[in-house]
């Protein structure tokens, strides 16, 4: 035992780390444990950018259910449709999804993935320089309440995946009706403001607690690297009644 902690010291130092794929101790297992305990056979990924959420639910989690990826960006969708060739069990989209049904411009980031329909604050640059927005170009939004039942039926154990960048709220909101069906929800949750006009960390918990979810799990997403300070969470609640 004290070899291990010696090595895995040794290791620390370099940048690097090792740990046991299991749901003490490692989030992918851990999602990957609940996701078993509640028989989801669909995925409902909104967000996908090119395909990595996708790609690590087959590649690391071995679901073997159906996904259906949401991705507005032009150039993301065609990477995401790329990953998504052949995989019969993976569909994927180039829309945006709302709280109504139109059109909108979509901000464009330097590193694709931070790319949003509300506008970046300073806090999320400075933390993020590529993540400046380098141009913009309009997309199809829909409500989910007014999709749902092209993608899945009241039989489905349904986890809707929510990564949007700020506007999370917006999506939920276009899902009153369609959260009656989801079995469980991931949802980037920010802790401090990144995007203009977005809901953050205590209103979204009250939203969705108040939707009758509770909160089973934290994952770590975004962190400042120069003051270490955690900036986003995804929290994954499952629907209690």
């Amino acid at each position: 035992m004290r070899l291990k902690r010696v090595l895995r010291s040794l290791l620390r130092r370099t940048g690097y780390d090792v740990l046991r794929f299991q749901p003490l101790t490692h989030p992918l297992a851990r999602r990957k444990r609940l996701m078993e305990q509640y028989a989801i056979d669909t995925v409902l990924d909104i967000g996908a950018n090119i395909g990595q959420y996708g790609q690590e639910l087959r590649r690391d989690m071995r679901f073997s259910g159906n996904i259906i990826s949401f991705e507005p960006q032009s150039a993301a969708f065609e990477l995401l449709k790329k990953n998504a060739a052949h995989d019969p069990k993976w569909e994927v989209n180039n829309f945006a999804l709302g709280d109504k049904n139109g059109t909108a411009n979509i901000n464009i980031a330097g590193n694709s993935h931070s790319s949003s329909l509300l506008g970046m604050l300073s806090s999320h640059i400075d933390s993020a320089p590529s993540s400046s927005y380098i141009g913009s170009e309009t997309t199809d939004v829909k409500m989910l309440d007014s999709i749902i039942d092209n993608y899945c039926s009241v039989q489905n154990n349904v986890y809707l995946k929510v990564d949007t960048q700020g506007f999370e709220h917006k999506v939920i909101k276009g899902a009153e009706k369609s959260l009656e069906r989801m079995r469980m929800i991931q949802l980037e949750m920010s802790l401090i403001p990144l995007y203009d006009g977005q809901v953050l960390f205590d209103d979204l918990h009250g939203l969705l607690t108040e939707k009758g979810f509770k909160l089973v799990s934290l994952e770590q997403g975004f962190v400042d690297q120069r003051s270490g300070h955690l900036l986003q969470v995804d929290g994954i609640y499952h629907r209690m009644i």
